[in-house]
């Protein structure tokens, strides 16, 4: 049965500022009207400075974090978003769950429930993790499985490239790092096996600095985590780094980390390569070599086997410059169809005549220059 919408909205404020919150979502829009955000995530975070109402707002383009103190400021912020002319409110206590929809004639519809336990974290302890479920890191940037099985993914990869005893410091670069929660991961991992960690994230978005200095600060490493809004090719550092980062970097965003890399005589190299298009246009504008036409006669077997193409250069590339090179997979495919992973480790062996051999057949027959070959020259 509809309800006054204004009686309902008070008892979901009294449930957003409740200690018992689990998690809310606002979503949707009502009839006639646009909130300001297409979405709202609210959730109670425990940080360095005590506890924290975590507030993630979406526009449509990018999400936006702030976490505030409970009380007057957590009050506030309610009240703004419970303005908004949201068209659904899902909000979990540890005792309840209820579910808000307005309806046409600006009503509410309200469905309540007793709350839902998964025992998932519990589930999750058993697995053996390298990074904690419960460690505050995804307290600031979400805690979901997916998102855990990535991290705990990627610090698989992280611990098998590096030695059993790391340097100290071990000075770390992230390139391309976006909203950095990778990086943020590799610092808690790596910190928490006993090495000094130094870390720069790097974005071309000034925003994301922000944005990500911001969440270091949360987290109470922002003496070791620091972050520089530039490009990849010529943001910065205060240091040469022993670790270089790029994950997800766009087409030839890769080689320009990889470039660099390279340059540094950095010891260790991961980068998960995202989008090919290079390669792809080159292979568009010639014919392929006898007998392997089929290949490229087709868009999209001509874009996948530009992935292959172009990531099998990069590897040979680096061999051809001192490292031993693997590629392996990064998270499996059913979370990301972009996952493959680089691992690079520097041995300052000599490439041999077959490896160039190997090379510059391959890339004669198809006729292609990599980006990499053309920013190490």
């Amino acid at each position: 049965m509809p309800q006054p919408l204004a009686d309902v909205l008070a008892e979901v404020r009294t449930l957003l500022l409740d200690p018992a919150l689990t998690r809310a979502v606002a979503a949707g829009r009502r009839r006639g009207q646009t909130p300001s955000v297409t979405r709202a995530e609210l959730r109670p975070v425990a940080l360095k400075g005590g506890p924290k109402l975590q507030i993630v707002t979406d526009d449509g383009a990018r999400p936006f974090t702030r976490n505030v103190t409970f009380g007057d400021e957590a009050a506030a912020a309610v009240d703004e978003l419970l303005a908004e002319p949201f068209g659904n409110w899902h909000v979990e206590t540890s005792s309840a769950t209820v579910q808000v929809r307005i309806t046409k004639k600006g009503d509410a519809q309200v469905h309540r429930s007793a709350a839902v336990t998964t025992g998932d974290l519990a589930h999750d302890r058993t697995k053996q993790w390298l990074l904690d479920p419960g460690d505050p890191l995804f307290s600031v940037i979400g805690g979901n499985a997916a998102k855990r099985r990535q991290v705990d993914a990627f610090l698989r990869a992280l611990a098998a490239t590096l030695p059993e005893e790391l340097p100290t410091p071990l000075r770390v670069v992230d390139l391309g790092c976006g909203n950095a929660y990778l990086t943020f991961a590799a610092y808690r991992y790596l910190a928490g096996r006993g090495a000094k960690v130094e870390v720069v994230g790097v974005d071309v978005r000034e925003d994301q600095r922000v944005r990500n200095t911001a969440v270091a600060a949360d987290l109470g490493c922002a003496d070791d985590v620091t972050f520089v809004a530039g490009t990849i090719e010529d943001a910065s550092l205060p240091f040469t780094p022993d670790l270089v980062l790029a994950l997800h970097a766009c087409d030839t965003a890769t080689d320009q980390a990889l470039a660099r890399a390279v340059r540094w005589e950095a010891d260790w190299v991961l980068a998960a390569p995202c989008c090919h298009h290079d390669i792809a246009a080159q292979l568009k504008g010639s014919p392929a070599p006898a007998p392997f036409g089929e290949l490229t006669r087709h868009a999209i077997m001509r874009e996948r086997f530009a992935d292959v193409l172009t990531d099998s250069l990069r590897a040979s590339l680096l061999r051809l410059h001192g490292y031993r090179v693997e590629v392996v997979e990064f998270i499996d495919s059913a979370h990301t169809p972009r996952n493959l992973l680089l691992r690079a480790r520097r041995t300052d062996a000599a490439p041999t005549p077959a490896q160039r051999e190997e090379y510059e057949t391959l890339t004669g027959q198809w006729s292609v220059t990599p980006a990499l070959e053309k920013l190490l020259s």
